[in-house]
């Protein structure tokens, strides 16, 4: 069993925001829970470790 930490960070890496999901449950559910909290953005990085 495992689990998956999505993160939200400020433009210094200073988390703003988790969601945690089981390994198995996809990236993008993950992600979708995280970008509905943020505001408009200039610009956006994303990265799959």
């Amino acid at each position: 069993m495992n689990t998956k930490l999505h993160a939200i960070t400020d433009q210094n890496g200073r988390p703003l925001s988790f969601f945690i999901t089981s390994g198995q449950v996809s990236d993008y559910t993950g992600a979708a829970a995280l970008l509905d909290s943020l505001s408009m953005a200039q610009w956006m990085l994303a990265g799959r470790g």
